[in-house]
């Protein structure tokens, strides 16, 4: 992927695209490639992506679609079971900042797959592919890949970034948006 002239500034590990870490308010840090600088108000916003694959938990129930459980503590005894069953496949999942990941080499999804998962499935579930599933207390639970890329907005502070939430990530979003289409990003 082309970024353009800021390919040469910061770390780098992997090619000539820059890393940062990204740390939350609790202490939580997501390593990210820097794809984008965007100058707004004198001040600059990173647009990122996660190094590690980004997963998201669901409930899974028979015949509904796939429950997003959107808030974990990182000591639920559901992540100690999905760190055993991934541990099977030679990953690992790590408690990041902004959402859940798993490392390690993943399979790419097979395009005749995802064709027969979309006509089955709703909106919601379009986006994600299932990477594994798992029983916890007779409740089945599942780690899906989302499948459009994730992004993570941060604020550049003195080399550092520091993660964009709740009403500031909203006030600023649009903006970085109308800011990418003007530069013609995918």
């Amino acid at each position: 992927m082309n970024i353009g002239p800021m390919r040469d500034s910061g770390p780098s590990t992997s090619g000539d695209v820059p890393t940062v870490l990204v740390r939350d308010r609790d202490g939580h840090d997501l390593l990210c490639f820097l794809e984008q600088l965007i100058p707004l108000d004198g001040q600059d916003y990173a647009l990122l992506t996660p190094v590690d694959t980004p997963v998201s938990l669901f409930r899974l129930k028979d015949g509904d679609a796939p429950e997003p459980i959107t808030t974990v503590a990182s000591s639920e005894p559901i992540l100690s079971v999905a760190d055993v069953v991934l541990q099977e496949h030679d990953l690992t999942l790590v408690r990041s900042a902004v959402t859940l990941t798993v490392s390690g080499e993943l399979d790419e999804p097979d395009p005749d797959d995802l064709e027969d998962e979309e006509e089955e499935a709703d909106d919601e579930s379009e986006t994600y592919e299932l990477l594994v599933s798992f029983l916890v207390e007779n409740q089945e639970y599942g780690l899906y890949i989302p499948l459009d890329p994730f992004f993570v907005v941060a604020r550049m502070v003195d080399g550092q970034a520091e993660l964009v939430e709740g009403e500031d990530f909203d006030r600023v979003q649009p903006r970085i948006e109308a800011e990418l289409e003007e530069r013609d990003w995918p």
